[in-house]
């Protein structure tokens, strides 16, 4: 038996629940992008970047899965924040990220991949100052809820770690003791809230 023009009934259901593109935005207000590294080799310094955007889509409305998810992020370098001003200015500089050249760093997803029950590996392209490279991020799926509002939401917390030398930040110090400024590795932190449009 078939149905819709000679489709049978397998064919026009898997039609149906893979032609259906859902697209989830970020919530900028109730999300958080953070960087930490390390000063001196003895302390950690926290910064974000309060400027940012991004989307996630999908073939399943309902959100059941994350498997065919792609991700998309970009965020203004010029938001970057450290709780110093001479920092942020000097984070800023062609010393680190120069954001006069290279305005935003963007990621976009490859591979999406459930590793066990709310766990999940986000693999993607990670571009800063125009160098890319591909990073691996250990994603964490809080839930799916309505707000009082009726707008859908869904929440991540995501983690991973980056060389900051890879993507052309190489500058550095070293104190009179021997001990480096700035360390190479970034941790990077971030809680995500997703809205469904």
């Amino acid at each position: 038996m078939t149905v819709d023009g000679g489709l049978s009934p397998k064919q026009f259901k898997t039609m149906n629940t893979t032609d259906v593109q859902t697209t989830w935005a970020i919530d900028p207000t109730h999300s958080e992008i953070h960087f930490k590294v390390k000063h001196m080799m003895v302390s950690t310094v926290t910064g974000a970047f309060n400027e940012f955007e991004g989307t996630l889509h999908t073939n399943n409305e309902d959100f059941e899965t994350f498997e065919d998810a792609k991700v998309s992020f970009s965020a203004n370098i010029d938001s970057i924040h450290t709780n110093s001003v001479q920092r942020d200015v000097h984070l800023k500089s062609d010393d680190f990220f120069n954001a006069a050249k290279f305005p935003k760093l963007s990621f976009n997803s490859t591979s999406f991949r459930k590793k066990s029950e709310d766990k999940y590996e986000l693999v993607g392209d990670l571009t800063i100052r125009d160098i890319t490279r591909s990073v691996t991020l250990d994603v964490e799926y809080n839930g799916t809820v309505v707000d009082p509002y009726q707008q859908t939401k869904a929440g991540f917390e995501l983690s991973g770690k980056i060389s900051r030398k890879d993507f052309g930040l190489t500058w550095n110090a070293v104190t009179e003791a021997g001990s480096v400024v700035v360390s190479n590795d970034i941790r990077l932190l971030m809680n995500v809230q997703l809205v469904k449009k």
